[in-house]
């Protein structure tokens, strides 16, 4: 076997496009089984180098932002049967692909990209993939749901220093895009001047000249990440 046994990768890749969150979800030939894209790692591979890759193969991205944020352990969370199922239903051989259906202990991950960027792909064992807004995530085979929930309230308590690298908005952006970001991943609407004076203070912004589009006295100020 290529592969090392019993460890693996689940990613939640979210998306967003200065409006909605979503989530990219599998959808495994003809099962009826979703879940989130993810891997093994091979015995000549570091498992940062699988996740990249596996990423890479689902969305056409290179070097996305990724996370590591959780390992998955509970005795129950693999599905033996889910498992054997898809491999059935792709005409793989059992006995030679048993080490799947064993006891697997993964790795979560979390990206944030702009789905818009992206023409997603299914890999060899999944007929499709696809963009599911994040209050109407399907139910996930295994732990998936559980796995989708951390990352979530992860990405939430640490927005404010994550942000900075997962390239969402552009070089230059106004205080009201920052704040549409906030309020989709948060799920809350922010008030505006709280929310700017929480930026401010937290001195991780550089202010520009003001973007004028319409009336000059209305024009607001231009801002980008320090580096």
């Amino acid at each position: 076997m290529k592969f090392i046994p019993h460890l693996s990768y689940d990613c939640v890749i979210f998306g967003f496009n200065g409006k909605k969150l979503k989530i990219l979800i599998l959808e495994y030939h003809n099962t009826g089984l979703f879940a989130l894209p993810g891997g093994y790692v091979k015995k000549n591979q570091s498992l940062q180098d699988a996740v990249n890759k596996g990423v890479e193969e689902r969305t056409g991205l290179k070097n996305v932002y990724l996370d590591q944020f959780q390992i998955f352990g509970k005795l129950d969370r693999t599905d033996p049967e889910a498992t054997r199922r898809i491999l059935e239903a792709n005409n793989k051989n059992l006995e030679k692909n048993k080490w799947m259906m064993e006891r697997f202990v993964t790795v979560g991950h979390y990206a944030l990209i702009n789905y818009e960027d992206v023409n997603p792909k299914p890999d060899h064992l999944s007929d499709s993939i696809g963009w599911h807004d994040i209050n109407k995530v399907p139910k996930l085979m295994m732990d998936h749901n559980e796995i989708v929930e951390k990352a979530l309230e992860v990405l939430r308590n640490n927005i404010s220093e994550k942000l900075i690298g997962m390239n969402l908005l552009p070089q230059k952006f106004t205080m009201k895009q920052l704040q549409q970001v906030f309020e989709a991943i948060l799920g809350e609407t922010l008030r505006r001047t709280s929310f700017q004076r929480k930026m401010l203070s937290l001195d991780i912004l550089e202010r520009h000249e003001k973007l004028f589009e319409g009336k000059a006295h209305k024009a607001p100020y231009l801002y980008s990440f320090k580096q």
